[in-house]
């Protein structure tokens, strides 16, 4: 096992999984939609900044761009735009479990579209994960759910999916964090104008909103955009999408800590179902790879 890819997979999850959290905080006080689009260009810029100061180029070439177009559109503007406006109504944690089925899209786009073979285990792996997801959402469904706010989350996780497949042309030409900042500002354009068109610029102000805000604008959306990157062109990205299966353990803990939802007995059965859905597809590429 990769062990550096391993750490690389967590830290990203753990980062990625606490932005529901700050985001459902957000979105308790300001318009989500212009206040995402606030983020990215402001994320944007410090990932060109440190890009320009480490000495990558300005311009991508003609396979980067469009992949780095279709990567920031499709995850930024349309997979958290959607999220975002979602958790107005829905919990973090239910955010984080529908997010964790996108390595199930992931897999079944690779096969069907890019004939990327994933051997038997690792098909088992994905659907014990998948099964794991479902179980958790599930008594949150029984519970009572806004439907509107569940079916925005699967349109937005779809779209992540897509993205996840576009990051491999995305990075390959190298200047990363240039990619990174270009993609942020992609999406955040797409926002800007959606939110301009539905939404009115009424902020509640607090010191949390702030926090909040300053958080998700420099961890889940700078450090761990990068790590992503990095990821992907390490293990690629039908073994790095696996990753998201973490996403219901760290996404609900963190919502449990933070916010105070509810953390249930079905939830730790579904979290350790998942787990193991992710090491039975580790272990099956590593297999893959020796044999």
């Amino acid at each position: 096992m990769d062990i550096k890819a391993l750490a690389m997979g967590l830290l990203f999850v753990a980062m990625w999984s606490s932005a529901f959290t700050s985001a459902r905080i957000i979105v308790a006080d300001a318009p989500p939609m212009l206040a995402l689009a606030l983020r990215f260009y402001i994320s944007g810029a410090m990932a060109v900044a440190i890009a320009a100061w480490l000495g990558q180029s300005f311009r991508l070439n003609s396979v980067q761009l469009r992949s780095t177009l279709v990567f920031g559109l499709c995850q930024n503007g349309l997979y958290l735009g959607l999220f975002f406006v979602a958790m107005q109504t829905i919990e973090a944690s239910l955010a984080a479990i529908i997010a964790s089925t996108m390595p199930l899209i992931v897999a079944f786009a690779s096969w069907l579209f890019f004939k990327e073979r994933l051997p038997k285990l690792g098909v088992i792996g994905l659907v014990a994960g998948f099964a794991g997801a479902a179980t958790i959402m599930g008594t949150r469904l029984n519970a009572g759910v806004d439907l509107f706010g569940v079916a925005l989350c699967i349109a937005g996780v779809t779209a992540l999916a897509v993205a996840t497949l576009s990051v491999k042309s995305a990075s390959s030409g190298g200047n990363l964090l240039m990619v990174v900042g270009y993609q942020m500002w992609a999406g955040g354009t797409a926002l800007l104008v959606a939110g301009l068109l539905l939404e009115t610029w009424q902020v509640n102000w607090s010191w949390t909103l702030v926090a909040a805000f300053a958080y998700t604008t420099i961890v889940p959306g700078l450090l761990a955009t990068w790590i992503w990157f990095l990821l992907v062109g390490r293990i690629g990205a039908t073994r790095a999408a696996t990753y998201h299966f973490l996403t219901p353990f760290f996404g609900v803990s963190i919502a449990a800590l933070v916010l105070g939802e509810d953390l249930k007995i079905w939830d730790v059965v579904g979290v350790a179902t998942i787990a193991a859905g992710i090491f039975a597809v580790q272990v099956s590429r590593g297999h893959a790879k020796t044999g």
